[in-house]
Order: structure tokens, then sequence, then C-alpha cells
């Protein structure tokens, strides 16, 4: 299958020969990186082994075989347990096999028409399945969303335990509620982080039950995988495209723009949102100087932003890297009608709509090129499980290289427990 494209020669704002001097800055955590595919899940690097480990998508669809009666599905979840599985499923608007449901706030309000919506299919004599995904077990939003909304399922079914799917940490808190209550149980390593699982069960699952090919998804990241472990900076994109970035930033720009054509892929910017945000932002470096790291990550969409934030991209200030995402095939084609008395439209009459649009991206490449505002571009064979698996997957090594390049730690979030603690005090 054909390979997504990364092009950034002429465009990124950095000379060929600086990227290829300091190209040795990634000699090292190269060595690390290819010695921990040989470790499983006992290190940090455990994300970089999850799409060879076949038990994901077997176990998976084993699992979702047994709910072949259920209508709904509801994803109890936050951050990275969840923002995966909402990115692929909106990018692919795939005739789903069931309706899916997202309880990821404690917003009374937006559960409450869960609920209403829950109990519809329940009193329908429909069955609903309830998967809570949370790592640690102890996700206050996800722990207080799952106890209520099972609650509500044990309303209406006795055999409640049979339509609840818990994907855990083992030892977790909640991994010992679903032991004893014996609801069905999806494992999670311990060393695999959150925002880097999208290809282990916490995706998997959820995306097999709504009918999306999770074999041709992994597929996708594999291939992609082989390319981003290549020790030759020049030829692997993820690595290239993180130098890119490093580079920039040591040059004050500090903000990360994801231009993506197509509206499909506003969960897609949301997930890079979150992976970008929670790994690089750190008050620390591995030396434990104080550092205040981290890039702030935006997304736009094509066309629709260039409406509303070009302005500030053209004529604000220079602080930013932009990477362009399209696809290269578009499903549907919709040709703009022909119409003689509409002369004063006539440019765009006759044309499709994908042309039009196409015209609009390289109209904004060549702007940019003019500004002298650096960027790079990345094209998608075509809006399917194969592309957005490569996708995916090269971002989550991007960042991890990025990380090493800033000299922090892409795998923890230890400032994010502040908040948390807080939250703890003042629940008890």
């Amino acid at each position: 299958m054909e390979t997504l494209k990364f092009n950034y020669k002429g465009t990124c704002g950095i000379d060929s020969n600086e990227l290829f001097k300091e190209s040795v800055r990634l000699n090292r955590i190269f060595t690390v990186i290819n010695e921990a595919t040989k470790t499983a899940y006992a290190t940090d690097f455990a994300s970089v082994n999850v799409p060879m480990d076949r038990n994901y998508i077997e176990n998976s669809e084993k699992l979702a075989n047994k709910f072949k009666d259920v209508s709904l599905l509801v994803l109890v979840g936050i951050g990275g347990s969840n923002l995966g599985t909402m990115a692929l499923q909106e990018a692919l608007k795939l005739m789903p096999k069931i309706k899916i449901l997202y309880a990821d706030t404690v917003d009374t309000d937006y559960l409450a028409n869960i609920i209403a919506l829950m109990e519809n299919e329940l009193k329908a004599k429909k069955n609903v399945v309830i998967n809570c995904v949370t790592k640690s077990g102890a996700t206050t939003e996800s722990v207080a969303n799952f106890l209520v909304l099972l609650n509500i399922l044990k309303k209406y079914r006795k055999n409640y335990r049979d339509y609840v799917v818990v994907t855990t940490d083992k030892h977790s808190k909640l991994y010992f509620v679903a032991k004893k209550e014996e609801f069905h149980i999806l494992e999670l390593p311990a060393k695999l982080g959150g925002r880097y699982s999208v290809f282990s069960y916490v995706g998997l699952f959820p995306l097999v039950m709504l009918g999306i090919n999770i074999r041709k998804l992994v597929e996708g990241a594999k291939s992609m995988r082989k390319y981003c472990l290549i020790k030759d900076v020049m030829k692997n994109p993820a690595a290239l495209s993180a130098l890119i970035m490093f580079l920039q930033y040591r040059r004050g720009k500090n903000i990360i723009n994801t231009f993506l054509f197509s509206n499909e892929l506003v969960g897609v910017g949301k997930w890079y949102n979150q992976l970008m945000a929670e790994s690089l932002g750190k008050e620390r470096d591995f030396l434990s100087r104080l550092v205040n790291a981290g890039f702030t990550p935006i997304y736009s969409i094509g066309s629709t932003d260039l409406h509303s934030m070009a302005q500030l991209y053209f004529g604000g200030p220079n602080d930013k890297v932009t990477t362009f995402v399209s696809f290269k095939k578009i499903k549907n084609k919709l040709i703009v009608p022909k119409n003689n008395e509409y002369t004063h439209l006539a440019k765009v009459q006759g044309k499709s709509l994908g042309f039009i649009m196409n015209a609009i991206l390289e109209g904004t490449k060549r702007a940019y090129a003019n500004k002298h505002l650096p960027y790079m571009s990345v094209e998608l064979p075509e809006r399917s499980e194969y592309s957005l698996g490569q996708f995916l997957q090269l971002k989550m090594f991007e960042i991890i290289y990025l990380g090493y390049l800033m000299n922090v730690n892409p795998f923890d979030q230890p400032n994010v427990e502040e908040y948390k603690e807080e939250v703890r005090r003042l629940l008890k």
C-alpha cells in the first residue's frame, strides 16, 4: 500500500546543511529506541512495540464478537483514554455498526444526556456496553462517571456484568473491582502511557466494536514504524520533523500549528495537541534543571480557519511552525455546476470541490513561502485505516524524538499531579 509523503525541502526554514550537521543529536536516542524494540514493554518506550503485538487485535476482536446484540457503546475515559478512538472514528466517518457516546467530563447536563440515551436503548430491550478506560484506575472523572452509568445498567439488566469492559493496568484500584465483579478486563502494560496507547486495547476494542478495520489500522502503524526506526535522520520522517521543530524552537518559534485540510481530522488535531502538550511541556529537564520547556500546540482546519486565523498567521508574530496535512485521494467528487447566467461566478464553475480545496492549499503554501513562514507538509494517500495508522504512528515517534532533543522526558506528566492532589484534598 502507498506510504504517506513528508515534504520539508525549501519550506521548513532550516538549511539542509544545518539539518545534516545537527542530526548527530539523535544518534544516542536512535540507539536507545532500537534497543527498546527488543524489550517488549519493559521500558518507557513500550509504545514502539505495541503495533507488533497481535494479541491486541485478536483479543479485541474476540471480545467484540461477544457483543453482537449490542446497539450502544458508552466509552468512559478522558485524555489519552478516548482521544485516539474519537479521532479515528471522526476521521473515517464509516457507517458504524453501533452507536457510541463518550463520557469524558463530569459536566452534569452532558452526562444526563448520555443517561437518557442509554435508558432509551435499555427500555427498548436493546443492550448497552460500558467500556471504562483508565490506565491508573483512579482518574476522578472516569471513576465518577463509571459508577453513575454502572448504576443505570444495573437498574435495567440483572446480567449487567456481562456488558461491562474495564481497560486498565493490572493491580490498579479499578482492576481489583473488575476482578471482584467479574467484568471483562483488558489489561494494559504498566509502562505504556495513555497518550501513546491508541494501538492497544484502549483504541482497538472500541474501534472494532464500531466496525473499523483495526487490522489495516495496525498494518499502517507497522509500516510507518519501520521508517521511524531508520538511523539515518534524512530518511526518517519522524526524526526529521522533530529535528526541524527543535531547531526552530531554538530560534524562538514555540507554537506548532497542525493545519488539517479536512474537517474529518478535527479529532486528530485534538489527539495531537494532547500528545505534544503533555509530553513536552516540562518544568524540569532530565538533569532536574528548571527549564519550563514546551511548545504550544494548536490545530487549524482548512479552509475554514483561513477566514478566522490567517490574518494572525500572516500578519502576526513569526513564532509558529506549521505542518499542512491533506489527503491525496478524495472519495467523493462534487462538481460546481455551470450556469451561463452567473458569469461573475465563472471562476469556480465546472470545477470539483476537491480541485478548489487543493488550489486553496497550494495558494496558502505559496503565501507562507512569500512571507518566509516555515512549514512542512504531510500528504496521506487516502482517508483510510491504513493511512491514518501511518500518521498517528509517525506523530508518536516524532514526539519521542522531540523530547530527547529538548532533554525532557516525553513519557511522564509530573505537574498534572499538582491539580489532581488539590482535587483529592477537596473531595476528602
